[in-house]
């Protein structure tokens, strides 16, 4: 179980007011509305908290579970109590998440994870935030993304 903290005035508008709670039924659109294979995911709002309950396919697809739902507006943390079922004893693994900053852009946080010299691996980035990228050049101060580990 994971809880992650995200900016709760920063993110997609779902249609809610600034003073509003999201709405469970809202923020489960916008999850499924991602194709990311969360069909047998359940969203509670607690607050400003979102719980993510049941099981997903991979660690891959609860990360970008958490980050599809963190960023979005009115939700100030992400709480995850999913099974992983391709995990040996289900269990989901920390991730690592990134806060972008003003300046920041794929290439500054590739080199800032990855180390000097690989900002090539920006890449791997993009890939790991879509479909809730659509556009490597279209990160905002605030927004929460996923950084993959590198293999081998």
């Amino acid at each position: 179980m994971g809880l992650f903290s995200f900016a709760k005035s920063i993110g997609k508008k779902l249609g809610f007011g600034d003073d509003e709670e999201p709405k469970v039924e809202e923020l489960k659109k916008e999850l499924d509305s991602h194709g990311l294979g969360t069909d047998k995911v359940q969203v509670e709002v607690v607050g400003g908290k979102a719980v993510l309950k049941g099981s997903v396919a991979d660690q891959a697809t609860l990360e970008k579970a958490v980050i599809a739902i963190g960023n979005t507006a009115g939700v100030e943390a992400v709480e995850t109590e999913l099974v992983v079922e391709d995990a040996p004893d289900k269990a989901e693994k920390e991730p690592t998440l990134y806060t972008v900053v003003k300046g920041d852009n794929l290439w500054k946080i590739a080199e800032r994870h990855y180390g000097k010299g690989k900002g090539t691996k920006h890449t791997l980035i993009f890939e790991a935030n879509k479909p809730m990228l659509s556009d490597p050049d279209k990160i905002y101060p605030g927004q929460v993304l996923r950084i993959p580990p590198l293999e081998g």
